[in-house]
Formats: structure tokens, C-alpha cells, sequence
């Protein structure tokens, strides 16, 4: 017998809060729309910092319509590709809202990636002109003979930087040296973005203005993914699917429907989550934006304490050395009203740890890329359930199915892959029609995560599809077995992942980050799981590693986990 279809009851809506009223409104609207309306309201309103200087909208304004002037008079036009390599700074939020005022479509891409792997990307997007930070220039300089590349803007981010901090940063001794060099470098060929930005180029821009033919449907953004295997593909993003997720963000969480927000951009701009929630929020809603560079624990901290942000988005590593430096140095959270974790589980320790500190919440999402990328979400209220991700967010229907047969719904309670439709659920991968095609059953999102939902709506997340570990018969998924470790005193980190066997199944194992101190206890560790776990979910050895492989985004890669066990594996 079918199971029934949980989108036509809605349980979850009696754990939304008062202030979730779905159905919202969206406005259907573009993003220079949004960007105009947010103009009109907070013009004089603090828009952007950076290490202390303080740019308004105003402010902001006319160096995104500079920027737009400047890119149009080097042919960009409505549909066309840039590219953006930019670690968080003023600049990268002017070249982004720039962009999108011509109607173009923005490529994000990691500014640390190698020219190996940005080639292909290059080839499949055919962007012509990349706006890129002037000490990896160098790197792009290299994809302009076999890709469709032309022109390489650069930019120098310590002329963001308040006049004092710059003149410091001449100083050619000691770590002002090291500041200087970990911030910019040369950039030979290259048009700076001062010399884009000028009125030489493209005038002033006053009468630039977002043309007709672009609608809420139209591209807005490229983001190119992988998941846990293939080839990265450019997941292609609408201005709809940009905005979907703000609106939902602000209606999930009370203090963001105030505009007196201020957001601590730790999260990358090239990751989906950063972009969604330290981009574009900030401009639906008029807050400030404390724009940190990368998420060296240094400068956090310097943030929290100087610049006193009221929304802190991040991964559970983040809030977890927030709260342990926070501790040793007696630093004062209460300024925090909200914490948004997402990109792996979080641990229910954390949550208490950084609520006991701020007096305001931490919230947990789920989602992905292509799903702009929160599908998912715990309830800001009392509501919330340690171990689950949530329920679904506003306007968003969820499935849990066979993942052989995704038109069979599992019962409550048992395993199946996620599918998911929403407003903030991509159209498709970019001249991948194959992958697409893929990636969809009957209009449904196939994510490849696996997770459980109860009867009152609440899911788990189990693991990806392809990280399933076979052994003897049974399924085993690694994010079990590593939720029952982390809880052994001795283990800081753990990934588990399958060792290959020779008749084709595998063994579970698990890779461990230990303690200062602590020593690698097999037996005992193995006695711990069997306490907690099914015999044969109990990993059959453990491996102990200084460090796990992880993103940019701090999330460990069990794939990548994996490849290095075996090399180490082949070499003894």
C-alpha cells in the first residue's frame, strides 16, 4: 500500500512559529528590483564593513553603478556570463549587485582554486571577463589562451581598508609584511578594478538600469557542484530561487524581520549558503554587512568583540571554536541574537554551549546548492529536536522515497531518499541536459541524501545515497555511526567510511581525530559502539589522523577521507 503523501497534511505546521505564515510573498521580482527597494528605504543606513570602515547604501550605490558602467563599456549585456574570484569584501558585494544591474549572470568560483580545475568550468560557462582577487590573478592568466577568457579585472581589498590601516600595510617589516602579502600581490595584465570603477571607462552610471528582458526567471547565478562524485556542474540559479530563500530565512526567524540587523559574513560568497544568507539577505532586509575576508578565528573574534553582529551564519566547526574561544578569553556573546548552522550535523552540545553564552538561539538548516540552497529547517522555538534537521521550510514539499523507485513514498519512520520542489529549487545544470534530466523525477528534486520522517514531520538526516557502506547484507550509514563516536570523550573528529573487500562489500571503518593527550584505544572505542550500535555497525578498525579532509565550508568529505585511508593503506 502507498504511504501517504505528507505534503497534503503538513504536519510540521504546528511546530512553525507564530510569526511563519506560509504562503509568503515573493514579490516576483529581480534582484536589481529588490537591490532599487532596498535603495529607497535605507540609502543612509550602514551598509558594508570591513577591518573598521563604513560604506552606506548610498555609498555602496555609486560604486555599483560605476562598476556596472564599467563592465558595460566592456561589452557585457544582458544573458552574458562574469565571473567573480573574490574572497568577502567590499568589492566582491559591489561587483556582484553590478553585475546583476546589466542583467547579466554571475559565475562564482573558490579564489584558491588551480587552474586545472577552473579550466573545464571556464570552457563550460565561456565567461569573457573575471573580476578576480589581484593574488590569484596569476592563476586566471593562464586560462586565456584555450578558454573563452579576455579580461581579468583585479582587485586589491586593503583599498577597502580605512586610510590608516593602508598606510600601515606599506610598512615593508615584520607581520605588517605578512599582512600585506596573505592580502594582495601583483597582478601583471591585468585592468584594476580603481581603473573599472572610474568614470573614464564607463562614466558614472546614473542612468544605468536593470533592462526589461531580464525576469524572475531569468539566470542570475552559476554555481558549479560535484556532490560526492563526477565532474563539478554549473548549477544555474534564478533571481527567483536567489531571493526564495531570504524571504523564507526572514519569515522562519523574528529578529530578521527587523532592519536593524548586523550580519557577520564568515561564510564564503562562492558557497550558496554564505551568498544566500551574508549577500542577499542583507540587501532584502537593509542591514549591515561585517565583512570578514576568511574565517581565521583571529579576526572573528576581533569582529565579535569591536563590531557587535546580531546574526553570526556558519558550519558547527564555526560555532564550536566560537564558543571554546569565547570561554578561554571571557568574551561577551550577549550582543548575538541568532546563530544559522548548516552544511553538516549539528551537535546538540554546540547549541546548548553557544545559547548558554548569547542568551539567543542557533538554528539549524539543511539543504544544498541546488536548493538555493536551505530545504530544511529546525524551529527558532522550543520545538526544536536534537538529532533532526527540521521540517520543511516554508512553501517547500518534501518526500521521503524509494530512492530505486522515487514515485513510491516510504512510510514514516523508515529510510528513503529526499525530493524536494520549492521556489528555491534549481531549474537545471548549465549544457548538462543528461545530468539535469537526472537530477529530477517528475518535477521533483532528487537530492542523494537519505533521511527519516517521523508522523509530526520532523526529519533525520542518514547519509548520502552514495556513501551507503554494504557490509555482510546490511546498509550502513556513516552519519550513525559517527553521531554514537562523537560522544566518546577520547574522539574530537570522526569520519566513517567502508574499506573495500575483496568479494565487493566492504568494512566499516572509522578515521579518528583524538583528543590532546589521549591515546588510540581500539578495544575500548569498540566497546563504546557496540554499547550504542548494532554488531554490525561497529567499525571494525580504527585509524588515527592529525586531521580529516574537509571543504571550504570546514564539512569533512568522507569521500576524500576515504582516498587518503586507502593511500595509506597501499602504502604499508
Amino acid at each position: 500500500m502507498t504511504a501517504p503523501d505528507p505534503n497534503v497534511t503538513q504536519p510540521w505546521l504546528e511546530y512553525y512559529s507564530e510569526w511563519t505564515k506560509p504562503p509568503l510573498t515573493y514579490g516576483d521580482r529581480t534582484l536589481p528590483q529588490m537591490y532599487e527597494e532596498n535603495l529607497s528605504r535605507n540609502a543612509n543606513k550602514p551598509a558594508t564593513r570591513f577591518f573598521g570602515r563604513s560604506l552606506t547604501y548610498a555609498e555602496l550605490d555609486k560604486d555599483i553603478r560605476r562598476a556596472a558602467a564599467g563592465l558595460k563599456a566592456f561589452g557585457v549585456r544582458p544573458g552574458d556570463r562574469v565571473t567573480i574570484m573574490l574572497p568577502n569584501c567590499p568589492q566582491h558585494v559591489v561587483a556582484y549587485y553590478a553585475v546583476h544591474m546589466l542583467g547579466a549572470v554571475v559565475v562564482e568560483h573558490n579564489p584558491l582554486y588551480t587552474a586545472n580545475e577552473l579550466r573545464p568550468q571556464f570552457k563550460d560557462h565561456a565567461a569573457r571577463i573575471a573580476i578576480v582577487w589581484d593574488k590569484t590573478a596569476s592563476t586566471l592568466e593562464q586560462l586565456r589562451g584555450d578558454t573563452p577568457l579576455e579580461t581579468l579585472v583585479s582587485v586589491n581589498m586593503t583599498k577597502a581598508m580605512p586610510r590608516l590601516q593602508q598606510l600601515a600595510l606599506r610598512i615593508p617589516f615584520g607581520k605588517l609584511r605578512e599582512a600585506r602579502e596573505a592580502l594582495t600581490g601583483q597582478a601583471r595584465n591585468t585592468v584594476p578594478w580603481e581603473a573599472l570603477i572610474s568614470t573614464a571607462i564607463g562614466g558614472d552610471g546614473d542612468d544605468i538600469a536593470a533592462p526589461d528582458s531580464i525576469t524572475p526567471d531569468s539566470p542570475a547565478l552559476i554555481l558549479y557542484t560535484s556532490g560526492t562524485t563526477g565532474a563539478p556542474k554549473g548549477a544555474v540559479l534564478t533571481h527567483t530561487n536567489l531571493i526564495a530563500n531570504p524571504v523564507q530565512g526572514a519569515a522562519w526567524v523574528k529578529e530578521l524581520q527587523t532592519e536593524n540587523q548586523r550580519m557577520l559574513a564568515t561564510l564564503p560568497f562562492f558557497h550558496a549558503y554564505g551568498l544566500a544568507f551574508s549577500l542577499t539577505l542583507p540587501v532584502l532586509i537593509g542591514s549591515e554587512l561585517i565583512l570578514l575576508p576568511s574565517p581565521q578565528m583571529d579576526l572573528v573574534m576581533k569582529a565579535l568583540k569591536n563590531d557587535n553582529p546580531t546574526f553570526v551564519p556558519g558550519v558547527p566547526t564555526l560555532f564550536e571554536r566560537i564558543v571554546s574561544t569565547a570561554k578561554e578569553q571571557n568574551v561577551d556573546l550577549s550582543k548575538v541574537q541568532i546563530g544559522f548552522s548548516g552544511a553538516s550535523s549539528l551537535p546538540a552540545k554546540v547549541i546548548e554551549d553557544w545559547e548558554d553564552l548569547t542568551g539567543g538561539y542557533l538554528v539549524e538548516g539543511y539543504g544544498l546548492t541546488e536548493t538555493g540552497p536551505i530545504l530544511i529547517g529546525n524551529p527558532r522555538s522550543a520545538d526544536r529536536r536534537p538529532g533532526y534537521i527540521g521540517i520543511p521550510f516554508p512553501d517547500t514539499e518534501i518526500r521521503i522515497v524509494n530512492p530505486e523507485n522515487p514515485d513510491e513514498l516510504m512510510p514514516y519512520g523508515e529510510a528513503g531518499e529526499i525530493i524536494a520542489r520549492g521556489p528555491q529549487v534549481f531549474a537545471g545544470y548549465l549544457n548538462n541536459d543528461e545530468a539535469t534530466e537526472k537530477a529530477f523525477h517528475n518535477g521533483w528534486f532528487r537530492t542523494g541524501d537519505m533521511g527519516v520522517m517521523e508522523e509530526d514531520g520532523f526529519i533525520k538526516l542518514v547519509s548520502r545515497i552514495k556513501e551507503l557502506i554494504i557490509t555482510g547484507g546490511f546498509n550502513v550509514y556513516p552519519a550513525e555511526v559517527e553521531d554514537v563516536m562523537r560522544r566518546h570523550p577520547d574522539i574530537t573528529e570522526v569520519a566513517v567510511v567502508g574499506r573495500p573487500r575483496e568479494d565487493g562489500s566492504e568494512d566499516v571503518v572509522a578515521c579518528v581525530v583524538l583528543e590532546d593527550g589521549a591515546a588510540l584505544d581500539p578495544d575500548g572505542l569498540k566497546e563504546f559502539a557496540r554499547e550504542n550500535l548494532t554488531r554490525y555497525k561497529v567499525p571494525r578498525t580504527f585509524y588515527h589522523f592529525e586531521e580529516l579532509n574537509r571543504d571550504q565550508m570546514g564539512k569533512v568529505r568522507r569521500r576524500e577521507v576515504r582516498d587518503s585511508l586507502l593511500a595509506r593503506l597501499a602504502e604499508h
